[in-house]
């Protein structure tokens, strides 16, 4: 592939990246030890490896955090039980993600923290891993990291694409500075058609929309054993799950909990929020709306008097999800853009939901025309769907059975995906 100059805001970009990469060091480094981040491997954000690397072809996935990280761990089993030759590297910047991807690598795959974007921590890390091919997930493209890469002939490939009218807009004020970045890409895979038309309005006529990669992860891991000693605290109570709440959604689930109780005064709720650090409030909130909570961080049981439990840890999800019969997957009471349903459906898991989901349009218009998810637009709605499909068990295992349908019908799509990657990086 010929390599043109790179545009004035390309270069503008990497003097002002390398100028500032010691005051950035020092920013991330501050943020990952606050995250829990084991300090001796700080020094990975300036490119300085703290692993070896293996022997022969290495692919290099680069993810954001912790949802782009889970969702090629199935892709890269894929290709590692294709070829047993290959051995893989993945890279994203969270100390969370870190921790969570530590118990779920597949074989022959090592993590990383990224080097920042800056000339001298790119060219260390490049040095150092050789990788035979690279891989970028969703959005998260830095200028330096894809042009040096390419500077290298090394295959590039974007997965999972997701970019929005937003984004959009401010790439089309710059096409050729999207051009000359997105077009080192040999493929790019986009999640929904509408990334796959912005793309392609710049200029990317490669860009292509196929199945979201997230469908193929597969069912989140968890613990047997605390999945049996949770159920032993559970026993027979009406139970549902709102998973991944957003500020203003705990107002949303609460009510209708307080719905709940009112009909079943033995109902739980276990609520995750999606950051955990705003547990400290959460429980205050539970409190003040005249409900009995137990905490999970802090080690507390359910109890008989427990209304709702508040599961404020990392890596459990999957424990939730095969816990709970229903889910109300948050996210979409709140404008974030609604998060990954294929994980409860999985877990046979039957899902409710809000009316914002612009991220996962395509799976939620999926799940509506197979009739495996329902839409509430607020908190009394919420609270009807939940009294009936708990009240009636027949209904509610209906609803499972067509969740699982769905996540099943999934799976077919990881062969045809990981060989259009393997064709497009010469990796056969």
């Amino acid at each position: 592939m010929t390599r043109h100059a790179a545009p004035w805001p390309v270069r503008l970009y990497g003097l002002g990246a390398d100028l500032i990469a010691p005051l950035a060091y020092g920013s991330v480094s501050r943020k990952l030890r606050a995250q829990g981040a084991d300090p001796s491997r700080l020094p990975e954000r300036l490119g300085h490896a703290t692993r070896p690397r293996p022997e022969g072809r290495l692919i290099w996935f680069h993810a954001a955090s912790v949802g782009e990280s889970l969702s090629v761990l199935g892709l890269i089993a894929h290709l590692g039980a294709q070829d047993p030759e290959l051995s893989f590297l993945i890279t994203s910047g969270t100390a969370t993600s870190a921790s969570i991807l530590s118990g779920r690598l597949p074989p022959r795959t090592t993590h990383q923290f990224p080097p920042l974007d800056s000339r001298r921590a790119v060219t260390r890390f490049l040095d150092h891993w050789r990788p035979s091919a690279a891989v970028f997930v969703e959005s998260e493209l830095w200028p330096q990291m894809i042009s040096l890469t390419a500077a290298r002939n090394i295959p590039l490939a974007l997965i999972n694409a997701r970019i929005s009218d937003g984004s959009a807009r401010n790439w089309g004020r710059l096409p050729a500075t999207a051009r000359h970045l997105m077009g080192s890409f040999r493929m790019i895979h986009c999640q929904d058609q509408r990334t796959a038309d912005h793309l392609r309005a710049l200029g990317l006529d490669h860009a292509k929309a196929g199945v979201n990669l997230k469908s193929l992860s597969g069912p989140l891991p968890h613990d047997a054993g605390e999945l049996e000693r949770m159920k032993a605290q559970v026993q027979d109570r009406p139970l549902w799950l709102a998973a991944s709440t957003h500020p203003g959604e705990e107002d949303v689930v609460l009510a209708a909990h307080r719905a709940m109780l009112g009909r079943d005064p033995n109902a739980l709720l276990i609520l995750v929020p999606r950051h955990p650090e705003r547990a400290d409030a959460i429980e205050v909130q539970i409190a003040e709306a005249g409900m009995e909570g137990a905490r999970r961080s802090t080690g507390m049981r359910i109890t008989g008097q427990t209304r709702v439990y508040l599961a404020d840890t990392l890596g459990e999800m999957g424990l939730w999800y095969a816990l709970s019969p229903l889910t109300c997957l948050c996210g979409s009471f709140a404008d974030v853009g609604g998060h990954n349903p294929f994980e409860p459906a999985h877990a046979g898991s039957a899902i409710v939901h809000g009316p914002l989901y612009v991220n996962f349009a395509n799976a939620y218009a999926e799940l509506a025309a197979q009739k495996a998810a329902i839409e509430v637009p607020d908190a009394t709605a919420l609270a009807g769907v939940l009294h009936h499909f708990l009240d009636d068990p027949c209904a509610l295992d209906t609803l499972r059975a067509r969740a699982r349908a769905f996540a099943k019908a999934q799976d077919a799509g990881l062969d045809g995906f990981a060989d259009g990657l393997s064709k497009a990086l010469a990796l056969g």
